[in-house]
């Protein structure tokens, strides 16, 4: 039984290629350009490495960030006691300083932790989505 020559099997040799999807899919960061390039919200999205190092590097700033406020608030706080312990009389002055004093550097140290936890992530985000 003779094969017609239209239905014979090819034997297809080279890399497999696949379909470019849609340029809309491709300016979120979903897909690869055509160039190859993955951008780096599509490298977190698929755990690579290097997804791995942008968030660790997030995570990192924001680490640095929290250790300065604690660090801070270490110095600020900590040599309290051994202040008021110089001071038996002044128990006036420790309610003072524990009252109102100390609590003026603790609001302007949150307020700078946020802002900067604030700006790090928004200087992640601008890194993902390549702005």
């Amino acid at each position: 039984m003779p094969q017609d020559p239209t239905d014979r099997r090819v034997v297809v040799t080279g890399p497999p290629r696949r379909a470019v999807p849609h340029a809309r899919f491709r300016s979120r960061g979903r897909y690869p350009d055509a160039s190859g390039y993955y951008r780096p919200r599509t490298e977190i999205d698929e755990q690579t490495t290097l997804g791995h190092t942008y968030v660790r590097s997030l995570m990192r700033s924001q680490l640095r960030a929290a250790l300065t406020v604690f660090a801070v608030l270490g110095l600020l706080v900590g040599p309290l006691p051994l202040v008021f312990a110089a001071m038996p009389d002044a128990r006036r002055t420790q309610w003072a300083v524990l009252g109102f004093c100390l609590y003026a550097p603790l609001v302007l140290l949150a307020r700078w932790y946020v802002r900067r936890a604030e700006r790090n992530e928004r200087d992640f985000v601008r890194l993902v989505e390549d702005r």
